[in-house]
């Protein structure tokens, strides 16, 4: 009898949480990648343009020694890598 409470709690759980109910909900900003960095300033032009490293999970901004080095990076807005959670890198801040 206890485990078929406990089933029914778990099965309603389930349930509220695949149709979205009984929560705020979340969106987040999509990453658009871009290949080059005019095209990203294009996207967002209020908003600047970093250079994220996927492999590393870092993004870098103008001036740093890693900006635009790397093959398995993209130019993204700094809000859309900040939404999601990309973190600074400290590396070669000038």
């Amino acid at each position: 009898m206890f485990r078929s409470r406990k089933w029914a709690g778990g099965i309603a759980l389930v349930a509220a949480i695949m149709t979205g109910s009984g929560g705020t909900e979340v969106s987040a900003t999509p990453l658009t990648p871009f290949r080059y960095e005019a095209q990203a300033q294009r996207h967002c032009p209020h908003d600047q343009v970093v250079w994220l490293d996927f492999r590393k999970g870092v993004y870098y901004t103008r001036g740093q020694k890693r900006y635009r080095q790397g093959f398995d990076g993209s130019f993204v807005c700094l809000s859309e890598a900040r939404d999601g959670r990309y973190r600074r890198s400290l590396l070669g801040l000038r």
